[in-house]
């Protein structure tokens, strides 16, 4: 659901860096120091597990079309709204400026779409409302706690991701984009990223079923008082560091070839005999801007892995390098927002004192 520059006006997308810059702004002011410096291992890992993951894009059978981890809400599940958000922003601006995976213009408009409601919306609506509740009572504590780690993640993921799509109708509605009529746009949209969700939502489960064996007072709302986990603290992240290495490094040469969600909606898949839906001109579409043509010029300077791969080269190492050392710097620029943000909170509470 990356969104390109061409999808936007500037006025829009100016929009929506404000509102994405506000949300970072009251996430850092509201993440206490302590529950910051208490997450930063977890926030590292479960960062560069959402980078690698984002790097698989996996089939959706009959369609000509994939879709990939959105990752807002196993950030969420994991480290709450705030720090998830932050590092989401992390993962989108990283992915923008060194993979030139969607566009600088559009980076605000991405965070929104991608990271807001899989961080908030899924949090507060969602996964809160439904870990805190008496459902499942009957199947004892650990049987319900696992029955609704499942049912939250898949309604989550389902929820949020339809909200991202149809952020991404009515931006580019707005941005004054013809070829993109409304009802038909939302009509290709919101479809393909249902069955999205879905196996996103699957995916988030599977990793919090994981967790929640091995160290139950990760995740989020969930009481881990009387549940010992099977492993300790170091050795839960050791075997996520593990699998981010396996998937961003090995297993993203796998990922599918199909257009994702967005892509496949505007452009469609002809070429392997799948509809050609809003059948745009990859070469030609949406709004020219200077804007766009100042953010482009900045993102080819800075993308020094292109579309996660060597430039000018179809090695699959690039593709390596790009999972291995992508997850080693969307960990480490996730933490060190992370501990800005505890640091300014400290240098904050200190003055008022």
């Amino acid at each position: 659901m990356h969104m390109a520059d061409a999808l936007l006006a500037p006025a829009v997308a100016a929009t929506m860096y404000a509102a994405s810059a506000v949300t970072v702004g009251a996430s850092v002011k509201t993440l206490k120091k302590d529950e910051a410096s208490a997450k930063l291992p977890t926030m590292a890992v479960a960062s560069a597990l959402v980078f690698a993951g984002q790097m698989i894009n996996y089939t959706i059978p009959g369609t000509g079309s994939s879709g990939h981890l959105c990752g807002g809400m196993l950030l969420t599940s994991l480290l709450g709204p705030q720090a998830g958000f932050l590092s989401m922003v992390v993962i989108l601006a990283i992915q923008a400026l060194f993979f030139a995976d969607g566009g600088l213009l559009a980076l605000g408009a991405n965070c929104w779409n991608m990271a807001f409601y899989g961080c908030f919306v899924g949090y507060y609506l969602i996964w809160r409302p439904i870990m805190r509740s008496g459902l499942f009572a009957s199947m004892g504590a650990k049987g319900a706690a696992r029955a609704k780690l499942v049912l939250a993640s898949v309604l989550g993921c389902v929820l949020t991701l339809q909200l991202g799509a149809f952020s991404v109708v009515l931006e580019t509605t707005a941005s004054g984009i013809t070829e993109l009529p409304f009802g038909v746009f939302a009509g290709i949209m919101q479809p393909i990223h249902l069955a999205i969700g879905l196996v996103e939502g699957l995916i988030t489960s599977a990793v919090l079923l994981f967790v929640y064996a091995a160290r139950p007072e990760l995740i989020q709302d969930v009481d881990a008082a009387s549940q010992g986990g099977r492993c300790s603290l170091k050795t839960t992240l050791v075997i996520l560091a593990v699998v981010v290495a396996v998937v961003g490094g090995g297993l993203s040469l796998f990922a599918s070839g199909n257009p994702d969600g967005l892509e496949w909606s505007m452009f469609g898949n002809a070429e392997s005999g799948y509809s050609e839906n809003m059948g745009l001109d990859e070469e030609s579409y949406g709004v020219s801007s200077g804007a766009a043509d100042v953010a482009g010029a900045i993102q080819e300077k800075t993308a020094f892995l292109p579309d996660y791969g060597f430039m000018n080269s179809d090695s699959a190492a690039g593709t390596t390098v790009s999972g291995l050392l992508g997850s080693v710097m969307v960990a480490a620029v996730a933490v060190l927002v992370c501990c800005a943000g505890g640091f300014f909170r400290k240098k904050k509470t200190a003055a008022k004192a």
